[in-house]
């Protein structure tokens, strides 16, 4: 869909030129600080191929010859042009000064350039605003044919132009020529997306008409960013040199690729013109004159040319402005608050007194700790543990929990205790189960719960340092690079100072409950309640039988035998227990002989019911045992890696920090800052000077 003059009709207040030199005023802001723009100005984007004529729609634009010309890539860095209408003022004295030693026949007192990055002085001679902007590119990017996406922003006033901000970028070319990098149609082709890809861009896409208009290139890389046309504006040049008979009106009436915006026709000079140094007046002169006297676009030549291309360019920029102006006002608003915020973490430059400095930071850092560890940290997170909160998660869910899994039966075996059982016995058989087998295996068993104890003082460890990574993880720390590393190493080393006697601690708590067993404790099975559990289990008692008529219980009850009455005879029982597998194999005559026993005498056959009944019992008794060591590990370690690790950390963490960091001749290095924090400082610093200068700006516009 094309775009009629009557849509491009003025509305109240969007013809105000003042709105276009807003945008230049905030172009220069941001390019004179050089810092990366952070808000997406408006402004008209100028793209095709190397040979579409680029360069001579603009110069049309401005009546004024003043870009380099010549073979290959000629527009090597982004020139920003600024055109702003000043009208024409009457001859004054002294203008034989201004335009002396000019070379430029068309130099006037009422059309200069100025530069940016020259400021203050006015270019009345073009020619020298064309050796100007080559002096600059090669400052920048040396002579060769590299690119560069610095910008050049030029700044003309003249009475024959309009307000119009425009962006002329290098050409796209496809295969390298000479001494062009090899990748130049890439580093081309991003440096163009990177300007048209913003939303507030608007594309002029210039496209040869002798060309198919499916193989420009300034269309095709347009769609890529806007695939609906909905920003792009299509020029067509070299109409002049279309074949006899063919013409331009079935693009123009968006027939082949519409565009929102349409298409603008135009005729440049050619190049004989240019070397003949034809004025721009008389070429536009012969556009007008082409266009109202060929066939097909003399009914449409008020649509046509050069100056209506102006006229629609200056109308489309100022409303693009004004719609987004609330928009710019909202990104500059929100910039500055971010950027002062960061500056205002980075802190300012230079703070003071080195003493007090570090001084302060030890103390801020020490209440962070004791605050963290007691859970009243103002930031506590709602999603995952943190602090304190994780060190009691390792006491009362994986110590207790491991302590808990310690089975003194995985590694002791049936068998085993039968064995432990005779040898405490000595050479007389037992009359009753051995304390010394109970102890043995007790003790035993306890020396394996200091390994998870000791797991427990590691675990608690590595949570302080996590704690310590996390609190130095701050803005402050990343500022001090040196007073960071001074601060871990410190503490570091203060944490395994205090592990040495967390962990004697912990081994001594072990140590105790394997060094006495009391079974005294009011919590133990003692050993005549654990022979009833055994021999209930084993002789179940029988429900005494009632008298149906009195109901009282009748006389002569037969009683369970006691196990350990039963008398053994010669048979079969003769063969188990502890040596039934030695004797088994052998008759009478070889027993007879009473050869001697093996070098090693291991216990081979089933247990027999008293070895049962006695295993049993040690076994009832040692998980009664073990079970209230277990409490009290539970219990105690946990008391003890709090006292000799994580409060002695709290209450002597300043005293360590000042002892080791507080030396006159180490504080200016503890505080020198990092490289990243100096750099990021002057950006934030320069950032927050433009966005503050943009408000300004854009606050005089209601």
């Amino acid at each position: 869909m094309t775009v009629d003059t009557n849509t491009l009709a003025t509305p109240g207040g969007i013809s105000d030129p003042g709105l276009i030199k807003l945008v230049n005023k905030l172009q220069d802001v941001f390019t004179t600080v050089g810092v990366n723009n952070p808000i997406d100005l408006p402004q008209i984007v100028v793209v095709g191929s190397q040979s579409s004529g680029k360069s001579s729609v603009l110069e049309n634009i401005v009546g004024r010859d003043f870009l380099p010309r010549g073979s290959g890539i000629v527009t090597r860095r982004p020139l920003v042009l600024q055109l702003i209408n000043r009208p024409a003022t009457a001859d004054s004295n002294g203008v034989d000064e201004k335009l002396a030693g000019s070379t430029d026949k068309a130099a006037n007192t009422d059309e200069w350039g100025e530069f940016l990055h020259i400021p203050g002085q006015k270019f009345y001679d073009f020619n020298k605003i064309r050796e100007e902007i080559n002096r600059e590119t090669e400052a920048k990017v040396g002579r060769n044919a590299g690119i560069s996406p610095a910008p050049i922003n030029l700044r003309i006033y003249s009475p024959n132009v309009l307000n119009l901000t425009l962006v002329d970028l290098p050409g796209l070319t496809r295969v390298p020529v000479g001494d062009q990098p090899r990748d130049i149609e890439r580093q081309i082709r991003d440096m163009i997306l990177k300007f048209i890809q913003k939303s507030n861009a608007i594309i002029l896409a210039v496209s040869p008409a002798n060309v198919d208009l499916a193989n420009s290139d300034g269309l095709k890389l347009a769609r890529e960013v806007d695939p609906e046309g909905q920003r792009t504006i299509g020029v067509l040049t070299k109409v002049d040199l279309m074949d006899e008979g063919t013409d331009v009106v079935d693009i123009l009436a968006g027939r082949i690729i519409p565009l929102r915006l349409g298409y603008v026709p135009v005729v440049n000079r050619g190049q004989r013109d240019i070397d003949n140094k034809k004025p721009i007046n008389a070429a536009l002169d012969a556009e007008k004159a082409f266009f109202d006297n060929h066939k097909a676009y003399r009914n449409k030549s008020s649509y046509c040319g050069t100056p209506y291309l102006a006229r629609k360019l200056n109308l489309i920029l100022m409303m693009h402005i004004k719609q987004t102006l609330p928009e710019i006002k909202s990104r500059i608003s929100n910039s500055l608050q971010k950027y002062t915020q960061e500056l205002e973490s980075l802190g300012p430059s230079m703070l003071g007194n080195s003493a007090n400095i570090v001084l302060n930071i030890i103390t801020e850092f020490t209440n962070e700790w004791r605050t963290v560890l007691d859970g009243n940290n103002t930031e506590l997170s709602s999603t995952e543990l943190s602090g304190g909160a994780r060190i009691s998660f390792v006491f009362h869910e994986l110590y207790s929990n491991g302590v808990k899994a310690v089975d003194p039966f995985d590694q002791v075996k049936d068998v085993d205790i039968r064995t432990i059982l005779y040898n405490s016995s000595g050479s007389s058989p037992a009359l009753f189960v051995g304390t010394t087998a109970f102890e043995l295996i007790v003790k035993q068993q306890i020396k394996r719960l200091e390994e998870p104890s000791l797991k427990c003082a590691s675990l608690v460890y590595d949570e302080l340092v996590r704690i310590l990574t996390q609190l130095l993880g701050k803005q402050l720390y990343r500022r001090y690079p040196g007073l960071k590393e001074k601060i871990h190493a410190v503490v570091i080393s203060f944490f395994k100072k205090a592990m040495e006697p967390t962990n004697k601690l912990v081994k001594d708590l072990v140590a105790m409950e394997s060094c006495y067993v009391n079974t005294g404790h009011p919590d133990f099975l003692n050993g005549h309640r654990a022979m009833a559990i055994v021999n209930e289990k084993h002789n179940p008692s029988r429900p005494v039988q009632v008298d149906p008529k009195t109901g009282k219980p009748l006389a002569n009850t037969p009683r369970a035998a006691s196990p350990t009455l039963v008398a053994s005879g010669d048979g079969d029982s003769g063969n188990s227990g502890f040596f039934g597998s030695f004797f088994a194999a052998k008759n009478k005559k070889k027993a007879a002989a009473m050869e001697p026993p093996p070098p090693t005498l291991k216990a081979s056959g089933t247990l027999s019911e008293r070895e049962n009944i006695e295993v049993e019992v040690i076994k009832l008794l040692i998980s009664s045992y073990f079970n209230i060591v277990k409490r009290t590990m539970i219990d105690m370690v946990p008391k003890a890696i709090m006292l000799n690790l994580v409060s002695f950390t709290k209450d002597e963490m300043q005293k360590e920090l000042l002892e080791n960091m507080y030396r006159q001749s180490e504080l200016d290095d503890l505080l020198k800052e990092s490289d990243y924090t100096i750099r990021r400082r002057k950006e934030c610093q320069q950032m927050v000077e433009s966005l503050g200068r943009a408000s300004e700006i854009v606050s005089q516009v209601q």
